[in-house]
């Protein structure tokens, strides 16, 4: 059955194809702490039609950009060229921890007006005054 769930989603863990591709051409870069598995093209290799080399993600379970940590971000979009697993990483004062993406969710945010925050309106205060064309 887990056979069939990865052929046809892409969301859960890799698709065959991407599997096979990994077997084939992939060299195992590192884990993060969340069990996601980097890959890179074996050897280094660039690609013919990027001008530089492949790098790609197999993430553990649910496929979620937003579960990427930052040294790995940096390290799969180039931005780097060493990868954490062969330098000390340590995350800035700035950076933020880790927080799955609640969009969707009970969790998720509502700003203040929105029909789906807890509580009412407020109402609008002495300050606005509608439009006319007269006016």
């Amino acid at each position: 059955m887990s056979y069939i769930i990865r052929f046809f989603t892409w969301w859960n863990r890799a698709t065959l194809s991407t599997g096979l591709w990994t077997l084939l051409y992939g060299e195992r870069v590192g884990t993060d702490e969340f069990g996601n598995v980097y890959y890179r093209r074996r050897g280094g290799k660039k690609d013919k039609a990027l001008g530089f080399e492949r790098r790609w993600v197999i993430y553990k379970g649910y496929a979620e950009g937003s579960a990427t940590p930052p040294g790995w971000y940096g390290w799969l979009h180039h931005t780097v060229d060493t990868p954490p697993t062969q330098e000390k990483y340590e995350p800035k004062e700035w950076e933020l921890t880790y927080r799955p993406n609640l969009t969707g969710t009970s969790a998720a945010y509502h700003p203040p007006g929105s029909i789906l925050a807890e509580g009412r309106r407020a109402p609008a205060g002495g300050d606005y005054q509608a439009w006319s064309p007269e006016a």
